[in-house]
């Protein structure tokens, strides 16, 4: 991991559980052309995401998730959220297919087209995930209930929005992870294009 712009010195793992944490002992290389001292940074070690906003352009209609996260319940908000269909990427899955079958698992739903929208890092201060985030269109005439795989503890109710609705979800500050937030503001500015295909 070292480069001629930092130098990772020592690496331990301190935590290894469901996801762990690494502390970092390194140095990097400053804009003014000199060396930082010896810098330690904790990393929490999350693993890669992938997630998919499935939208029904006959319809107008958006698919979301509702389901129980226990850190919203640690930071202090509503521990039932929605969101789209995500999920992590193990080894030897690649990201497109992870959000396919994420797509299936939790709404029942397969792809007519798969459109890639971003690729970034939610919190690059602290952690190394990245997600891949997609846009699906799909058919959403007959999407509901309930889903999940019992074997991942999921346990998911499939909401079906008008698209008008789930974006003033957005814009009355009612929808707060960052994956949904990206998806709907993607929607807002390309759900005219995708209608008139």
């Amino acid at each position: 991991m070292s480069a001629p712009d930092h130098e990772i010195l020592s690496v331990d793992t301190p935590f290894r559980g469901f996801f762990r944490v690494e502390r970092y002992q390194l140095r990097h290389r400053r804009f003014a052309g000199d060396w930082s001292p010896v810098i330690e940074r904790e990393i929490f070690v999350r693993g890669h995401a992938a997630g998919i906003l499935p939208y029904d352009p006959r319809l107008d209609r958006v698919l979301l998730v509702e389901q129980f996260r226990t850190a919203a319940v640690v930071a202090g908000r509503s521990p039932w959220t929605l969101e789209v269909p995500a999920g992590m990427i193990p080894e030897g899955e690649t990201p497109d297919g992870v959000a396919l079958r994420e797509l299936e698992e939790e709404a029942g739903l397969k792809a007519e087209e798969l459109i890639p929208l971003f690729t970034f890092m939610p919190s690059p201060g602290g952690s190394s995930e990245t997600v891949w985030l997609y846009a699906a269109l799909v058919d959403l005439s007959s999407a509901g209930g309930l889903a999940g795989v019992a074997g991942e503890d999921e346990d998911i109710r499939i909401v079906v929005l008008d698209a008008e609705e789930a974006i003033g979800r957005l814009a009355r500050n009612e929808v707060d992870n960052a994956i949904t937030i990206m998806s709907l503001q993607w929607l807002t500015m390309n759900r005219e294009r995708l209608r008139r295909r």
